[in-house]
């Protein structure tokens, strides 16, 4: 299965979705949709961008097609890892990514990284992403204005609403995204400025 890059310098360009049942690729039509909703609330030209759960790295990929400097990914399936580098490679990105071939959580509890956008598409039955929302958060991960978005599925939805304390932001078809923004400390006023 191959899935395209839709927007940006690598639009209509392919990678290859691993050939695993460890992952669950997002569909072309979910992702679509979750990068118009980030053109409205996030500028990608020049961010960082952190694409967990990675599976064939389309997300972050995309990411940088549509702008960004860098991308890590995280991936602890060896076999998955590699066919990630393989798209890594093919689209000559080896200078703006890094692939962390480790469990999420690990990586977000030890990272001293920071980034603008963390994209997390997990399997539906991990539970693990509840701790990583609650590690990125607590440990100050994503940059002032920053945001998080997790992709669910409405088999899920009971338990990520309660977990997460909210409900989905947006619904296409089975899945769900659920944004999650870092604080934004207030700027000081004129008058405060002198």
């Amino acid at each position: 299965m191959k899935l395209r890059i839709i927007s940006g310098k690598f639009k209509g360009r392919y990678v290859k979705a691993p050939d695993s049942d460890a992952t669950r690729p997002m569909t072309d039509r979910v992702r679509e949709t979750l990068f118009n909703l980030l053109n409205n609330n996030i500028d990608l030209e020049g961010a960082t961008a952190l694409d967990l759960f990675s599976g064939s790295g389309a997300i972050g990929m995309e990411c940088i097609s549509r702008g960004a400097k860098f991308a890590c990914f995280v991936e602890k399936n060896p076999k998955v890892k590699s066919n990630l580098d393989s798209n890594i490679s093919s689209l000559g990105l080896e200078e703006q990514t890094f692939v962390y071939n480790m469990d999420v959580v690990r990586f977000l509890q030890s990272t001293e990284k920071r980034f603008d956008i963390i994209i997390a598409d997990p399997p539906f039955f991990d539970f693990s992403i509840y701790k990583g929302v609650k590690t990125v958060m607590e440990r100050g991960l994503l940059y002032e204005g920053g945001l998080m978005v997790i992709e669910r599925s409405i088999q899920t939805q009971k338990e990520d609403t309660q977990e997460f304390g909210k409900e989905p932001d947006k619904k296409i078809g089975d899945a769900l995204l659920y944004f999650f923004y870092s604080e934004v400390k207030e700027e000081k006023s004129e008058a405060e400025n002198g």
